[in-house]
Formats: C-alpha cells, sequence, structure tokens
C-alpha cells in the first residue's frame, strides 16, 4: 500500500511528511484481513508540503509495481522542496512520477531493466514517467492494449485524463492540460511555452481535459474542481460502456459534497487522439451527493464508486456505489 506518515526523522525539519510505499501480510487464518505487524516499507519519499499525494499503486501487465507520486505540493510546482525547474520536470527527484519497480527482486525491490533511467545516469531509476502533477488514482486497462490510465490534478484551469507511456513527459509545470501554464498567474496561461523537455523530449498531451470550475467560474462547460481517476470498463453488466473511460470529479464544491460521474470515449477510426467526455447518466440516485474518492474494480471488471460524506478520508461517511443497470 502507499500512504502519507509523519515526517521520518531524516527529512528536512521543515518538510511535512513522508509518503511509504509497504508490503504487507495477510492474516494466516483471515486471509481477508491484513496483518498490521507485518509492514515491510520499500520505498519512501519525503514531502515538503501536506497536499499531493496522489498515493495509488496498481500492478501491470508486467507484474511491476507501478506508484503515482504528487509534484511535493503547494502551488505552481514552486516552494520548498522544489526544484528550480519544478519537481515535475526534474528527473534527479522521485516527486512528480509515476514509478515502476520490481517488488519481486532484490532488496527492498529491483529496478526493471528497461526503465528510462535504469542506469541512474539522468534519472532516478525508479522513474517510468514524469511530468505529473498529481495523478490521483491510475489504471490499468484489463482488454484493449492494456494501457495505463492517470487522472492528472490540474492546478485551477484544467483537469487532464492522461494515457502513461514509458519515459513519457506530461509537461507539468511548463502546462496545464493542453495548454501553457502561467506561474505568474496561473488564471491566463501563457501564449507559448517549450513543446519539448529539457532533453528534447515531446511533452505528451493528455487524451482529455475538462475545464476547472475555480478558474472558470462563469463557464458552463466547466465540470469540476479535481478529477478522480477511474477505470477502463471491461465487465458485462452494462455493454454500452465496455471499452469507454469512466472516472469522475471529488466535487464541483470545496465544502459541499458535489461530486460528479464521467464517462469518456476513445476517438473513433477517422483519427485524432483526444477522447470525448460526458456526464455518466445516473438513474438511482440521481445525483452523486458525496465527495468523489476513487474507483474500483472487482473479478469481473464491474466498477464501484467510492465516496465520502465529508471533504476528507475520514469518519464513518463512506459509502461504495456499485454500477448496475436499471
Amino acid at each position: 500500500m502507499e500512504y502519507s506518515a509523519p515526517r521520518r526523522a531524516s527529512a528536512p525539519a521543515d518538510w511535512d511528511s513522508t509518503l511509504h510505499v509497504s508490503e504487507f501480510k495477510v492474516m494466516e487464518n483471515d486471509k481477508a484481513r491484513v496483518d498490521p505487524g507485518s509492514e515491510r516499507v520499500l520505498l519512501e519519499i519525503d514531502k515538503p508540503y501536506f497536499n499531493h499525494n496522489a498515493g495509488c499503486i496498481a500492478f501491470g501487465p508486467d507484474d511491476f509495481l507501478y506508484i503515482s507520486v504528487g509534484d511535493g505540493g503547494n502551488a505552481n510546482d514552486e516552494g520548498r522542496g522544489h526544484s528550480p525547474q519544478g519537481n515535475g520536470q526534474d528527473t534527479t527527484v522521485l516527486l512528480g512520477k509515476i514509478l515502476r519497480i520490481d517488488v519481486n527482486k532484490g532488496e527492498p525491490y529491483a529496478i526493471p531493466s528497461d526503465n528510462p533511467f535504469a542506469d541512474g545516469k539522468k534519472g532516478r531509476p525508479e522513474i517510468f514517467a514524469y511530468g505529473i502533477r498529481n495523478s490521483w488514482r491510475i489504471s490499468f486497462d484489463r482488454g484493449g492494449h492494456h494501457d495505463l490510465f492517470g487522472g492528472d490534478v490540474g492546478q485551477t484551469m484544467f483537469e487532464e485524463v492522461n494515457i502513461i507511456v514509458k519515459g513519457g513527459n506530461y509537461g507539468w509545470n511548463i502546462r496545464e492540460g493542453f495548454h501553457c501554464f502561467n506561474p505568474k498567474d496561473p488564471l491566463r496561461p501563457l501564449e507559448e511555452c517549450p513543446k519539448v523537455g529539457a532533453s528534447g523530449e515531446p511533452l505528451i498531451d493528455p487524451i482529455l481535459e475538462y475545464k476547472n470550475i475555480n478558474g472558470n467560474r462563469k463557464d458552463a462547460d466547466a465540470r469540476g474542481i479535481s478529477i478522480t481517476g477511474g477505470y477502463v470498463y471491461r465487465g458485462k453488466a452494462l455493454p454500452q460502456l465496455v471499452g469507454k473511460y469512466i472516472f469522475g470529479d471529488w466535487s464541483r464544491n470545496f465544502v459541499l459534497p458535489d461530486g460528479a460521474l464521467f464517462v469518456a470515449s476513445p476517438p473513433d477510426a477517422s483519427g485524432g487522439a483526444k477522447w470525448s467526455m460526458q456526464p455518466l447518466e445516473l438513474v438511482s440516485p440521481q445525483k452523486v451527493s458525496a465527495f468523489v474518492v476513487a474507483f474500483g474494480e472487482d473479478a469481473d471488471g464491474e466498477l464501484y464508486v467510492l465516496t465520502n460524506g465529508q471533504g476528507r478520508v475520514t469518519g464513518n461517511t463512506g459509502k461504495i456505489f456499485k454500477l448496475v443497470p436499471m
């Protein structure tokens, strides 16, 4: 599992916390329960600020473990603990990345030989992709080409969905969505910005973006304020959704529980790389009156929506809904 814990002793005194990636064993007499005393810490990453935890892990079809890590928090990918070019663009740090490690070898893990910086000369060997702000939920498509999808939380103007590929640079903090990011005035994107990273690698566009309400308050097309990544549907109960990406937005309001669900469709055979999106029509309840925290997928490919009644993952207001036909 991946979680944020109190700052370890070796971290800078003015930093906030330490992200842990840990292995646990199940109870011998109850395979549905985890033994909390069995923790083996695989990786620790110090975080300068409390936000942008990312906090999602997934095993890929290659049996390697993929780990989403936020850029360290604060705004603009700036502030204490941030590189001059931003952590997202700095391949010498693990913040602002998608990592890939082999937990079946090494101590405490091994580096896959084809990781982009496996030799450690131009970047940290754990890095799989970079230019990430805060991929709040990543998932592999169990069908198709088994692509890795990531919902990357934007800052103020745009939320985005990426298909993550090995060595990909997804642009943060040079870009937010398809747009040039302006750290001096985040509400006004720059007209021009670099199209490549520091090593000349192209910046990869998202497959879709939508407008953030906070930065587009008078725009009827604004859909939410913080994307929650989901899954490509591969179940049987809802055949009209097969091959489509089901995801959500945490809420349309920081204070009120007003989450939203969406369905994204891949481009048709006529070409283009952008996916289209529309609200996921619900019958009962007709509205998600909760904060959409995450999604889940069962062994049959059916999907679940994890919600909370308050704006933090605490308390006893959490509910799990299953998407079913009506």
